[in-house]
């Protein structure tokens, strides 16, 4: 029961970034700077937190720096139609040199006032990411919004022509989905490892992207990936406790467990990315990654 309660804690991350990403990309916008907006959400949320006494207000303050991040990548992306990978792989060199610096005055301070458990470890935020699940499904597929996001994604041109703004459908996503970044960065460092440290999302960003694709941007596909990644990520704390030289040389690496995520990303993103007839096959929006610019 205590390692279930463990792997659903490790999840809660995951679901609340993919979730993000997911929307962000059903729009048509492919955003690699998940890992520098969540570990600024981590920061912020911290600092927030830590000066305030409150880790609600911590929370609040994730979010919205979160969202002001994105918002650097959806200027660059959907305003100046420039590269969506560049961009994003620019904003987390961004996030996690700024960090590095503001957050060295704050490697000193103690624990900050975490997010109140209800049992046995477990947080209000465990029950959000749940319930972000079939709320996210819903407004994807059952309400009016969703239906234009898709539009947007999978026919810009099509949507723009109906009379839909694509430009401002796809902010919106993008904004969503970095304030759902910095929820997870401040979740980290308020309620799972309530502390700061220098780069400490450590890949978690790159497999919400990787899980953004290999749940085929389907809400209840999240939650079967973020478990079993949160599953993963627990289980390589268990086997370096064990006695076992081989398993523990190996993933005791520091060096090998900081190239799984970004690995993995890469490997993923480069396969969907490059082949549109398997973007297609997966249920992968036609426009993703695409610039749109509006015929005169």
């Amino acid at each position: 029961m205590d390692t279930i309660i463990l792997i659903m804690q490790a999840a809660t991350l995951f679901i609340f970034g993919t979730m993000g990403e997911v929307l962000s990309q059903r729009s048509g916008v492919l955003n690699l700077g998940l890992e520098g907006m969540m570990v600024v959400g981590s920061l912020t949320g911290f600092a927030a937190a830590t000066l305030s006494g409150s880790p609600w207000i911590g929370l609040a303050a994730a979010m919205i720096a979160g969202g002001l991040m994105s918002l650097i990548h959806g200027f660059i992306v959907i305003t100046l139609r420039q590269s969506q990978v560049v961009s994003g792989m620019a904003l987390t060199i961004f996030g996690l040199g700024l960090t590095a610096y503001v957050g060295k005055h704050f490697l000193m301070v103690g624990a900050p006032p975490r997010v109140p458990t209800i049992v046995s470890g477990i947080t209000p935020l465990l029950f959000l990411g749940l319930a972000l699940v079939p709320l996210t499904w819903f407004v994807i597929y059952r309400t009016r919004f969703g239906l234009i996001v898709r539009a947007v994604g999978e026919d810009p041109e099509a949507a723009d022509t109906a009379g839909i703004n694509v430009a401002r459908v796809r902010y919106i996503c993008v904004f969503i989905g970095g304030m759902m970044a910095g929820l997870a960065g401040a979740y980290l460092s308020l309620a799972y490892s309530p502390m700061w440290r220098e780069g400490m999302t450590a890949g978690r960003g790159w497999i919400c992207i990787a899980l953004a694709f290999f749940s085929m941007w389907r809400p209840a596909m999240v939650l079967i990936g973020a478990e079993l990644f949160g599953g993963l990520w627990i289980l390589q704390f268990k086997l370096q406790g064990m006695d076992i030289p081989v398993i523990s040389s190996i993933f005791t690496s520091p060096y090998l467990l900081m190239m799984i995520p970004y690995l993995a990303t890469v490997l993923i993103v480069t396969l969907v990315m490059s082949n549109e007839k398997l973007r297609k096959r997966i249920g992968g929006p036609a426009a993703l990654g695409v610039p749109y610019e509006r015929s005169s």
